[in-house]
């Protein structure tokens, strides 16, 4: 992890200079004849597979190019202050493209390193095309393949559509009226990770009782945050498979934590990754998530389409036209279901014409991670 992170630091270097001598990029070609090069010189960096060391132009390059399209790309009309690629600290993972490893049952073979010991949680299915080693905080590894196979067929589970507006109180508010909450950080959590923290902070830097603090804390985080995720899995498994159509309000997550005094909650809910679970859980369901935009959906009246100022301390809300009286949530999921199949007509059980997902010849299924024996 050393080498590949002064790797990248060097290539990093080695683009920003040829870009002030030349005015042109450092293109992923020339990064890996220069690597060659560089091997010639550090014979150390011979200790690892090739192709993981080509693994690390590809970052280099591909943080470039995220840098340039952020560059001229606009968000609501107006251009953003955009970060440079920046030298990193520390590396936690390395990743084998294509080849250089070989799967067993219980065992992994790497290239240049040798064979490991894991715990497969399940059986890889498709085409292996990455296979990625990572090592987290609390000293322990894990591997990620990612795998591509065949689209499933298609079909539907024909059950009810529904509408979700997801918030802070009331996790998930459904337009049945159900209510879906997810795990939430304690206040007896909240103190321990505290007293952790400090922990830390009180430690001599570089000494070993630091580092003790950090691990102490950095396991008690990863607990925390698989307690959450775990949960959130739960749900998105529950949801997919209780409807065949779910509409849900596409968040801007950056803007809204530029709040200050909700951007905590906003930041611990994880929105982001609740819609990226649905999404990929939905078609093995026989489910469709589609995302609609969140404008005024908690403003409107689902009954008679009026719109009107809705501060976001009430919680009911009273239409000035119709007198509708509703809960703000339930009105707001209401109308979110409404704006994914608005102008269809029919079970949209597959979100006919309401922005279907892609239907390629192949598709890339999320990596199977496991852990490494220590």
């Amino acid at each position: 992890m050393q080498l590949s992170k002064e790797l990248y630091n060097h290539l990093l270097e080695k683009a920003q200079q040829h870009f002030k001598d030349t005015g042109k990029t450092f293109t992923k070609y020339e990064m890996n004849k220069w690597i060659t090069r560089f091997k010639r010189e550090h014979l150390e960096y011979n200790e690892i597979y090739s192709q993981a060391l080509q693994n690390v132009s590809d970052r280099v390059s591909k943080a470039y190019k995220n840098f340039f399209r952020r560059v001229k790309g606009k968000h609501n009309g107006k251009k953003q202050k955009v970060g440079f690629p920046r030298f990193r600290k520390f590396t936690s993972s390395l990743t084998y493209p294509q080849s250089g490893f070989k799967i067993e049952r219980k065992r992994v073979e790497l290239s240049k390193i040798g064979r490991i010991n894991f715990v497969n949680h399940r059986e890889t299915e498709g085409m292996v095309k990455t296979l990625t080693v990572k090592k987290t905080k609390s000293q322990e590894w894990y591997v990620t393949i990612a795998v591509e196979k065949e689209n499933p067929t298609r079909f539907s589970n024909e059950k009810e559509m529904v509408g979700i507006d997801l918030g802070i109180n009331n996790y998930a508010t459904l337009s049945d009226r159900t209510v879906k909450q997810n795990i939430k950080i304690t206040g007896k959590q909240r103190n321990r990770m505290r007293r952790l923290q400090q922990g830390i902070s009180r430690k001599t830097k570089g000494s070993r009782n630091r580092k003790k603090a950090i691990y102490r804390f950095s396991k008690y985080a990863e607990h925390i945050s698989r307690l959450r995720e775990d949960s959130l899995h739960k749900l998105s498994h529950n949801l997919v498979n209780s409807y065949s159509f779910i509409a849900y309000e596409e968040l801007d997550v950056a803007g809204m934590v530029r709040n200050h005094r909700l951007a905590k909650a906003i930041s611990e809910s994880s929105w982001g990754n609740f819609t990226q679970l649905l999404q990929y859980k939905a078609e093995s369901a026989g489910c469709v998530a589609v995302g609609v935009n969140p404008q005024n959906t908690s403003k409107t009246c689902s009954g008679c389409g009026n719109l009107q100022e809705m501060p976001l301390s009430e919680r009911i809300f009273n239409c000035e036209k119709c007198g509708m009286s509703k809960d703000r949530d339930l009105n707001a999921s209401i109308n979110i279901l409404k704006r994914a199949t608005e102008g269809h007509s029919g079970s949209h059980a597959f979100g006919d014409n309401v922005r279907p997902p892609h239907m390629g010849a192949v598709v890339k299924e999320r990596g199977t991670t496991s852990g490494v024996s220590r």
